[in-house]
């Protein structure tokens, strides 16, 4: 994985067993996307995923996955930089690193969802859907939080 765009302090990393689940399931289980996810639904889905993180001093500061059949269809998710590490261009480089995977080259569709970051993925050829009539959802936002009151 081609770590040219890193900042200096920081280090690139695309195995799961070099990145912290914890900072990353605290994280992510807090977000509008997936809050309350519990750790063992994410564990599963981070370990059917290309996972890609960014590390501080060996601390995971930014995480982000695609979920992909590798050969037609990609999905990029959970996608985030903790606050305290914003700004320093360390989203380009993971969004930069995963668009250039060998293993994702090719793909019929590559899509993601955001609410805020646009200018972020257009910048890595990412576009609104011109057309969503094909598009269709089964959409359960508050899945995880569910009977949790």
């Amino acid at each position: 994985m081609s770590d040219n765009l890193v900042p200096e302090t920081f280090t690139l990393v695309s195995q799961l067993d070099e990145m912290n689940f914890d900072v990353i399931h605290g994280f992510i289980s807090q977000t509008y996307w997936a809050k309350g996810i519990p750790a063992e639904v994410l564990k599963t889905a981070l370990a059917n995923s290309i996972c890609v993180g960014v590390l501080h001093y060996g601390e995971q500061v930014a995480f982000a996955r695609v979920i992909t059949d590798k050969a037609t269809f990609g999905y990029l998710a959970d996608v985030f930089v903790l606050p305290e590490y914003r700004g320093q261009g360390l989203s380009k480089c993971m969004i930069d690193a995963i668009v250039n995977l060998p293993e994702l080259q090719g793909l019929r569709r590559f899509m993601l969802a955001t609410k805020d970051a646009h200018t972020l993925y257009t910048q890595f050829g990412f576009e609104a859907v011109t057309d969503p009539t094909p598009l269709m959802q089964i959409h359960r936002p508050d899945i995880y939080t569910q009977g949790q009151q």
